[in-house]
């Protein structure tokens, strides 16, 4: 058993798509009034395809009332952190409190040095992402004195002003899949967002990477629960009886996924789908009653 205790939320993940431009804000609007928590957005700047990712977010701010809005998972190799710093700070303040970090280390390096960006080797990577969350946590430090210093092997902060502070505490999640990345996890951050699909094992990958992530968390003086773990998914809805994880009806969902919450610990669920039906499917339906599963089990 791996149930951090952590209550459940659910949120969206929507394809950014640029045309027509307003189809993913329609999406993020239909996953407030289903009652998700958080609607994301992918972040790869070299698709054209696609609309700039952070500007999507602050129009879906603006668009919004509610939901909480993150990137899913930001492209660090293209997005300076001291720099989201300030933007997700001032999204943060603009909206009340309603905005998440999510973010990689990079993935597709062709697009990314396309753009621009450096092409980084994996440990090299995973270093680049640690000294950028202490970048932005350190310009989010306004209690502390002084201005931010920090000499990076790939970002250094020379003398930068700190702030303006978020609305709220704003979790720094990471996707992340290999060993190094895990263990950066369990060190540093609020979270950790992988996707079903790409786990080589499909659940059973969970059991052992959480292993890492809370060797890592505790070798830090760090509680294993202080890291929640998120899980996007996707699948299909169907009237009548499934086919296997994620391919059933709305109830056969919710027990697959307080499944997953007890025995995983995941405690963030997030369907990758831009079909509204689907979002109001697991927001009116899968959602209350996977809280109801969990929260049976656990008082029990």
């Amino acid at each position: 058993m791996s149930d951090y205790g952590h209550e459940l939320w659910f949120g969206s993940f929507i394809t950014p798509s640029a045309r027509p431009p307003q189809a993913p804000v329609e999406l993020a609007q239909t996953s407030e009034r289903a009652g998700l928590d958080l609607v994301s957005f992918q972040d790869h700047p070299y698709q054209s395809a696609f609309q700039d990712t952070w500007t999507l977010m602050s129009y879906v701010a603006a668009r919004t009332e509610r939901i909480r809005i993150s990137g899913n998972v930001l492209s660090l190799p293209l997005r300076p952190p001291a720099v989201l710093a300030r933007a997700a700070a001032s999204l943060d303040r603009l909206t009340g409190g309603r905005v998440e970090l999510g973010i990689g280390a990079g993935a597709f390096w062709d697009g990314i040095v396309a753009m621009g960006g450096r092409r980084l080797e994996p440990a090299q990577a995973v270093r680049a992402v640690e000294e950028a969350v202490d970048v932005i946590r350190g310009l989010w430090a306004t209690d502390e004195t002084g201005p931010l210093r920090v000499t990076g092997e790939f970002y250094t902060v020379n003398g930068a002003k700190r702030g303006p502070a978020p609305a709220h505490r704003i979790p720094i999640r990471i996707g992340a899949y290999k060993p190094r990345m895990l263990r950066l996890t369990g060190k540093i951050a609020d979270g950790w967002l992988p996707s079903l699909g790409f786990l080589p094992e499909g659940p059973a990958s969970l059991r052992a990477m959480n292993e890492q992530i809370d060797e890592a968390a505790s070798a830090a003086g760090r509680e294993p629960a202080a890291v929640s773990r998120l899980l996007n998914l996707s699948g299909r809805f169907t009237s009548g009886a499934g086919g296997g994880l994620l391919q059933g009806t709305p109830g056969d969902w919710a027990e697959q996924i307080a499944d997953l919450a007890l025995q995983y610990g995941v405690s963030g669920f997030i369907l990758a789908s831009d079909e509204p039906a689907d979002l109001n499917l697991f927001g009116h339906e899968v959602a209350p009653r996977a809280r109801e599963l969990v929260q049976s089990e656990r008082v029990t």
